[in-house]
């Protein structure tokens, strides 16, 4: 495992901060792969640049290339012309309801579905003519599919022993895997004989024995209970971290995606809607889907009312206020726009708010206590509900309010993003 200690190094800076990678290549056509053709777009005079002309950090930023890709199953189109880079030693997510595309888009990469057009390429390399046993990739199945009549080391060792591995070398790495994930003194077991959590690193050892240039994870928690998938989820990420291995994984999981990726793709219907860092992609939403799918929030339909450099106004018929935002738009004054406010970034009180922009009055109409937070659903005086998220301690001071009371909803001119899609 040693040649994947570089990338375990730079895993740490895949995370919040970095810039987003994802690109859009139409206007830049793919060259075909195979002799003649690099699979890499063209450069501005139509030639493809020389091996060795990119710059290192090229290369390290977009190790996983998928350029223009689409998918169709006869007159259905799976996949949209997808465009994305991914970095070395990076966790990246795909993340989408069921049906979006992440799933199809996974095993294209590892090779159990075929390419309708556009070029996946893996340091460089295009794998359009490649088969899935000669592809430098390994996936962890959402089953896990482990042979239940083999024991752990057996099950560990079966893909080395299929590339003719044999003797001393085989029983060192797969000891040494086992080891990484926890579960050499369980490896004389048979699968029946874990729990699902063991099971899974078992699955993990397994992909992970013979070091694939790109791990590829499908829905990796899904067969957890909620608590041991919390605990398995940071577990997971610290031994991909020691081994650095580049890794995809797939999952409709928001939590499960934040907490363990570098970046995100948000897919639907097919398409990537948005990527970027957990942070970018909750805090900074781009569009209505995003800012609904990834966590709660409130929307607020209305019209550009002012538009300023370092402001903009907007009336909503749910409010009696104006909607203030702490930076301007491009865009016409009348223009339809959709104000997004996170539940934790409203405030309840008891008392009329004193700024003449942001707030509303209503009701209490139901109380979720989640244990470190409450979650109230207020209904304003226009009957729209709005969700406000209170810690514990901050409900505590409030003298918690309760079904029926009157209350007023008021945000900051900083909690709103300003969404045109």
């Amino acid at each position: 495992m040693a040649q994947w200690n570089e990338a375990a190094r730079t895993r740490k800076s895949a995370g919040a901060g970095h810039p987003i990678m994802s690109e859009q290549l139409s206007a830049a056509p793919a060259q075909p792969g195979g002799p003649g053709g690099s699979g890499v777009p063209a450069g501005p005079n139509g030639r493809r640049p020389e091996p060795g002309m990119r710059s290192p950090d090229w290369a390290e930023n977009n190790f996983v290339r998928i350029v223009d890709v689409f998918k169709k199953f006869d007159e259905t189109v799976a996949v949209k012309g997808v465009n994305l880079s991914v970095k070395r030693g990076e966790l990246f997510a795909l993340l989408g309801s069921s049906g979006c595309g992440k799933s199809t888009l996974l095993r294209m990469l590892a090779g159990l579905e075929s390419v309708s057009s556009g070029h996946i390429l893996i340091d460089g390399e295009d794998l359009a003519a490649m088969p899935p046993y000669r592809r430098p990739t390994n996936m962890m199945f959402q089953s896990y599919a482990l042979f239940p009549h083999m024991s752990v080391e057996s099950n560990v060792a079966f893909g080395l022993k299929q590339e003719g591995v044999r003797g001393a070398e085989l029983k060192e790495r797969v000891h040494a895997t086992l080891e990484l994930v926890q579960m050499a003194r369980y490896a004389q077991r048979k699968p029946s004989q874990l729990s699902g959590g063991q099971q899974q690193r078992v699955a993990l050892a397994r992909s992970l024995v013979k070091r694939p240039k790109l791990l590829l994870l499908d829905e990796p928690m899904s067969a957890l209970d909620k608590q041991i998938r919390q605990r398995t989820q940071i577990e997971l990420v610290n031994i991909l971290d020691k081994v650095g291995v580049t890794c995809i994984m797939v999952t409709h999981d928001q939590e499960e995606a934040m907490t363990m990726a570098g970046r995100i793709a948000v897919m639907s219907e097919g398409e990537i809607v948005q990527t970027g860092t957990p942070h970018e992609v909750y805090e900074y939403p781009n569009s209505r889907f995003t800012a609904e799918f990834i966590g709660s929030t409130n929307l607020f339909d209305g019209n550009v009312v002012e538009d300023e450099p370092d402001h903009i106004f907007v009336e909503s018929k749910d409010l009696p206020s104006r909607l203030y935002v702490n930076h301007g738009i491009t865009g016409p004054l009348g223009m339809p726009v959709t104000i997004s406010v996170r539940p934790e970034r409203i405030a309840l009180t008891r008392k009329p708010p004193e700024g003449a922009y942001n707030w509303g009055h209503g009701t209490i109409a139901n109380i979720a206590y989640m244990g470190g937070y409450t979650l109230y659903h207020v209904k304003l005086d226009s009957g729209k509900v709005v969700l406000a998220n209170l810690s514990s301690l901050t409900a505590g001071e409030l003298e918690s309010p309760t079904w029926d009371d009157e209350v007023y909803v008021r945000w900051s001119a900083s909690a709103g993003v300003v969404l045109t899609a």
